[in-house]
């Protein structure tokens, strides 16, 4: 049996990051979004998103090939079921870097490879210090205010997750994140 593990936190909590350590370690497969959002240079399609129409995308969404998925800022955004069940169904172990509205969205499907292999753990950052990160990263005044407000409801939500990792560094933040993914890999393989 597969891990899917779905990642939430507050923009600059390190999730993707976490997400990324894992996979480049070929740990677990990263799964692709689809978009409707225009493609900016360097992208490519199949690689850092499956790029729809809003005719496609919309389509999808009422033939119910979506995991989940969501309208924000004037684009939509989803994980495609067969992205990830078709992965899950190799034997792979898939990862999805999410808001809590779209882990909400995954612990409701019902389909039953999805509900077997499902793990769910949110990053926590304390508010001052992400409020330093997104600073140093570099995002506009008005960028981290609304990240900030996302980031205290956000955080509301934690509770509905199975993990709560409380970021500290890059380095206990990672070790931590790979143990429980590892424990939550054993768990699964010796279910019957």
């Amino acid at each position: 049996m597969s891990v899917l593990l779905v990642v939430s936190g507050a923009s600059g909590s390190g999730k993707t990051t976490l997400c990324r350590q894992l996979q480049q370690k070929d740990m677990a497969y990263y799964a692709i979004s689809a978009t409707t959002r225009a493609m900016r240079a360097g992208e490519e399609h199949g690689k850092d998103y499956f790029f729809l129409t809003v005719d496609d995308f919309t389509a999808k969404i009422e033939r119910g090939e979506f995991l989940e998925y969501a309208q924000v800022h004037n684009a939509y955004y989803g994980t495609l079921i067969a992205e990830v069940v078709n992965h899950l169904e190799q034997g792979k172990n898939v990862l999805i870097d999410i808001d809590v509205q779209g882990a909400a969205q995954i612990r409701a499907c019902e389909h039953p490879l999805v509900q077997a292999s499902l793990v769910d753990l949110f990053v926590s950052v304390e508010l001052e210090e992400l409020r330093k990160r997104l600073h140093n990263r570099g995002d506009d005044a008005d960028s981290i205010e609304l990240r900030m407000e996302n980031a205290e409801y956000e955080l509301t939500q934690k509770h509905l997750y199975q993990y709560e990792l409380v970021s500290k560094s890059r380095e206990q933040d990672y070790a931590t994140f790979e143990k429980i993914f590892l424990d939550e890999q054993a768990e699964k393989a010796n279910k019957p």
